[in-house]
C-alpha cells in the first residue's frame, strides 16, 4: 500500500522530522505569509497529530495543507533527509478520503478521469475560448472577459487552435534511425505550446531518431495527484501505461518536469500494489526521459552547424531540478549551440510560483513568488528565457508582460530546433502510420 493510501505509511517519513526549522530559510511560502502552518515543519507536525488522532480532518487544516507549492526546495535541504513533499501529499490524500473534493475539482477531475471526454472538453473550450478570454493586442495572451474560474487580473497563453496531436503525424520517420522513440506530449504542449511539440519531434529527428507519438495518450496525472485524488491518479496512470506498452519503444520522451516526474516516480509509487501494473510502471519508468537528458546523456546530441545570436537565462522548473535531478542537461543543449551566450541568473532554481493550479487558487500569493524570479531574469537582461516546463512558461510570460517587458519565454528545445532549421532544414521524412 503506497503512502498516498493510506497516512500510516508515511509514518517514519514524518518521525525523521527534527523540527530544526531549516524548511524556513527555503521556503518561498514561508517568506511569504511568515506563518508556522505555512512551513513544511509545521505542516509535518499536523500529519503527526492527524495521524496519532489529535485533530480532525477539517476545511481549515485542508486549506493548510494546499498552501503548498510541492517545488520541493525543503526536501532538498533537510538535514535529516525527510521527504516533506511526500508527507504534505499523503496528508492531503488523506483529507480527501475523509472530506472529498471540492465541487469544482471533483467535476474537473471527474472529466479527466474519462480521456475521449477531457479531450473533447478541450476542443470545445477552444473554440469557445474568445467568449471568454480578450486577447492583448500584438500578445499571444488573453486576460478574462468576466469570471471564468480565473482571477480577473490573470494573463493566460490561450488554447491552441488545434491540439498538438491533430496537427502531427503519428509517426515522424528518419532515414537510418538510430533510434524509435515515443514522445508523451503531456496537456501543455497539446493544448498550448505546440510549437514546443513540433520542437520536441524535429531534434529528436535531426538526430536520427524515429518519434511516435501515440494518438490515444492523456493527461499524466500530476494535477489529479497532488490535489490528494489519488483514485483518479491511478486510473490515468494505468490508461498510459496502457496506451505506451502498446509500442517496442527505445524510450519514452516528455518535456516538462511533471511529466517525467509522473513517469520515473509516480507510477509505480500509486500502482506498487497491483502486480501486473507495478511491473510494468516500473519497466517503463526505466525508459522514461526528458528530452535534454535523452539528447545529452543517451544520443549525444549533434551540434548544430548554424550559429544562431541570442544572449539566453535558464529558469530551473522545480520539478525537474528537484524531483528528477535534471539541471546540466538543458544547460549543455544550450551551450552547445553556436552563438548562444547563458547568462546565469541568480537562484535560477528558485520557485516561479506557478505550480499548476495552485496559481489559480491562491493568484496574488503566487504573483508575489513569481515577481521575485522576474526581477532576477530582468537583472540579466536576456534575449530570451528558456525554460523546461509550459506551466512556468505561463507564469514567466504573465510576470514579464507585467513587468513591461517583451522578452519571450521558450522551451528549450525550440531554440535547438531553430538552429537545425538554419542549417538547412531537418532531414525527416514524415508518414502517418
Amino acid at each position: 500500500m503506497a503512502c498516498y493510501d493510506s497516512l500510516e505509511k508515511i509514518k517514519a517519513e514524518i518521525t525523521k522530522c527534527m523540527k530544526c526549522g531549516n524548511c524556513q530559510a527555503v521556503c518561498p511560502i514561508y517568506k511569504e505569509v511568515m506563518r508556522e502552518t505555512g512551513v513544511a515543519r509545521g505542516k509535518i507536525q499536523i500529519a503527526k497529530d492527524l495521524l496519532e488522532g489529535r485533530l480532525e480532518h477539517t476545511e481549515k487544516l485542508q486549506e493548510i495543507f494546499n498552501l503548498c507549492l510541492t517545488c520541493k526546495a525543503c526536501a532538498a535541504n533537510c538535514p535529516s533527509g525527510v521527504r516533506p513533499d511526500k508527507i504534505i501529499l499523503a496528508t492531503r490524500a488523506a483529507i480527501v478520503r475523509k472530506r472529498g473534493l471540492p465541487l469544482v475539482k471533483r467535476q474537473i477531475f471527474g472529466l479527466m478521469s474519462k480521456p475521449r471526454r477531457f479531450r473533447m472538453g478541450i476542443g470545445m473550450a477552444s473554440k469557445l475560448q474568445a467568449l471568454g478570454l480578450k486577447k492583448i493586442k500584438d500578445k499571444d495572451l488573453a486576460r478574462p472577459r468576466f469570471p471564468i474560474g480565473l482571477d480577473m487580473k490573470r494573463i493566460v497563453r490561450p488554447l491552441a487552435g488545434r491540439p498538438l496531436l491533430s496537427q502531427i503525424p503519428e509517426v515522424s520517420k528518419v532515414p537510418k534511425s538510430r533510434a524509435r522513440v515515443a514522445f508523451f506530449t503531456g496537456c501543455m504542449l497539446n493544448y498550448i505550446y505546440t510549437q514546443a511539440g513540433r520542437a520536441v519531434i524535429e531534434v529528436l529527428n535531426a538526430n536520427g531518431v524515429d518519434v511516435v507519438t501515440p494518438r490515444e495518450q492523456h493527461c499524466c496525472g500530476i494535477p489529479v495527484l497532488v490535489n490528494g485524488d489519488v483514485k483518479t491518479a491511478k486510473e490515468i496512470a494505468k490508461y498510459n501505461l496502457d496506451v505506451f506498452a502498446r509500442g517496442n519503444y527505445d524510450a519514452i520522451i516528455t518535456h516538462c518536469g511533471s511529466c517525467i516526474g509522473a513517469w520515473v516516480h509516480h507510477y509505480h509509487e500509486l500502482l506498487a500494489d497491483e502486480p501486473r501494473y507495478g511491473a510494468l510502471a516500473k519497466e517503463l519508468s526505466a525508459k522514461a526521459f526528458d528530452v535534454s537528458q535523452y539528447l545529452v546523456d543517451k544520443l549525444g546530441m549533434r551540434e548544430p552547424l548554424a550559429k544562431l545570436n541570442y544572449t539566453v537565462t535558464y529558469h530551473d522548473p522545480c520539478h525537474m531540478v528537484r524531483g528528477v535531478g535534471i539541471s546540466q542537461q538543458p544547460r549543455k543543449v544550450i551551450r552547445n549551440i553556436s552563438g548562444v551566450t547563458l547568462k546565469e541568473m541568480k537562484k535560477p532554481d528558485r520557485c516561479c510560483g506557478s505550480a499548476g493550479s495552485f496559481s489559480l487558487s491562491y493568484y496574488e500569493l503566487s504573483g508575489k513568488i513569481r515577481d521575485k524570479k522576474v526581477t532576477d531574469i530582468l537583472s540579466v537582461n536576456p534575449d530570451i528565457v528558456l525554460t523546461s516546463c509550459g506551466a512556468c512558461r505561463m507564469q514567466l510570460e504573465e510576470g514579464l508582460y507585467r513587468a513591461g517587458s517583451d522578452i519571450p519565454v521558450r522551451h528549450v528545445v525550440e531554440v535547438l530546433a531553430e538552429a537545425y532549421a538554419k542549417e538547412g532544414g531537418v532531414t525527416s521524412e514524415r508518414k502517418t502510420g
